[in-house]
């Protein structure tokens, strides 16, 4: 089968190779892909500028849905046929205080599908059964394979910041990951701005549509004004930074009401200068967060399936394994929002 392989680390050093088919071993499930999100990270694997562990050779991708083709020996209550997702984190050591807790997402012996496992830019993919969550009926296999990205979303927005009702929510950054966030927070009852440059017209227009409350391109637009405005002087009470900018990140905790929350969910690929002192002086709680946990998953396909957040809409195109480098560059050049690679295509 056609796989889309980090082969070694350093720039580039990917592309598509015939690999093996998996086998399913025992409590494994074999999952036919029908497509897989590009996420931003992939284009951190690509550039090799990503903090997660990594195996080389690998198969990327880990944003997929598929059908149940085959289970291995002891697997119950999963079903060949059966429209599933899964999680990315494929291993973790299960004892340390992190695992303890239920924070396996933060374990340090954490491998994750698509960097230390074969991950689904490929025809099929192996995961263990605890890892799958079945689809609901009214969430097609397409919008499925979003869901990966919006339990992450869910595990910041949900489980690691407070977003209460009529609270002033700033979002900084539209891409995907951006505009789920500004749904979800949408869904808590908050008031939403979300904001941009010119290069992300086509995102803001889509959050417009989305019925975000305001939407800003601060290259148009002062936003510092619009948040000052909106909260009598006092800064915004949660602000999530997507961008993962040093523009943004400096923007965040400059907006942010005196007591308020940061929450950083972009990845910056590096380390940034910050105005640090600015998160004491404002007594600001500022956190991060990492990937996701089985909870964040329940509250993401929960939030589907409800129709509080659409993913549908924020795909820009399905593209062939074969076009892998195409929707590379279109995404990492902000052309669209959501690009997916489809292995029958």
């Amino acid at each position: 089968m056609k796989g889309l392989v980090k082969y070694a680390e350093g720039h580039g050093n990917m592309e598509l190779r015939d690999v093996p088919e998996p086998k399913p071993g025992a409590g494994q499930v074999k999952i036919k892909i029908h497509g897989t999100g590009i996420c931003g990270s992939d284009i951190h694997i690509y550039h090799s500028s990503i903090a997660i562990p990594m195996r080389f050779p690998v198969t990327t991708g880990h944003e997929f849905s598929g059908l149940v083709s085959e289970v291995g020996p002891g697997v119950e209550g999963i079903n060949v046929g059966d429209r599933v997702v899964s999680e990315t984190a494929y291993s973790f050591c299960g004892k340390c205080f992190c695992c303890r807790v239920g924070m396996y997402n933060l374990c340090n012996e954490r491998r994750v599908l698509g960097y230390w496992y074969n991950g689904a830019f490929a025809e099929y993919t192996v995961v263990p059964q605890e890892k799958i969550h079945p689809l609901p009926d009214n969430i097609s296999l397409t919008t499925g394979a979003m869901i990966e990205p919006l339990a992450c979303v869910a595990n910041a927005v949900l489980e690691e910041t407070r977003v209460e009702v009529n609270d002033l929510v700033l979002v900084i950054g539209p891409g995907a990951i951006g505009l789920m966030a500004a749904q979800v927070a949408k869904a808590c009852g908050a008031v939403v701005v979300i904001s941009g440059t010119s290069i992300d017209q086509v995102r803001l227009e889509k959050a417009k549509e989305l019925g975000i409350d305001y939407v800003v391109n601060i290259q148009e637009e002062n936003l510092e004004e619009l948040i000052n405005s909106l909260s009598a002087g006092r800064g915004a009470d949660v602000v999530f930074e997507c961008s993962a900018s040093v523009p943004g990140i400096n923007s965040a905790l400059q907006l942010a009401r005196k007591m308020g929350q940061v929450t950083q969910i972009g990845l910056p690929g590096g380390s940034v200068n910050i105005d640090y002192a600015k998160i004491a002086y404002k007594h600001l709680k500022v956190t991060g967060t990492l990937g996701s946990i089985y909870s964040s998953w329940e509250k993401a396909l929960n939030l589907v399936a409800s129709e509080k957040v659409d993913l549908q809409s924020l795909l820009t195109a399905k593209l062939p394994l074969e076009e892998w480098k195409t929707a590379f560059e279109k995404f990492e050049n902000k052309e669209g929002i959501k690009y997916m690679l489809m292995p029958d295509a």
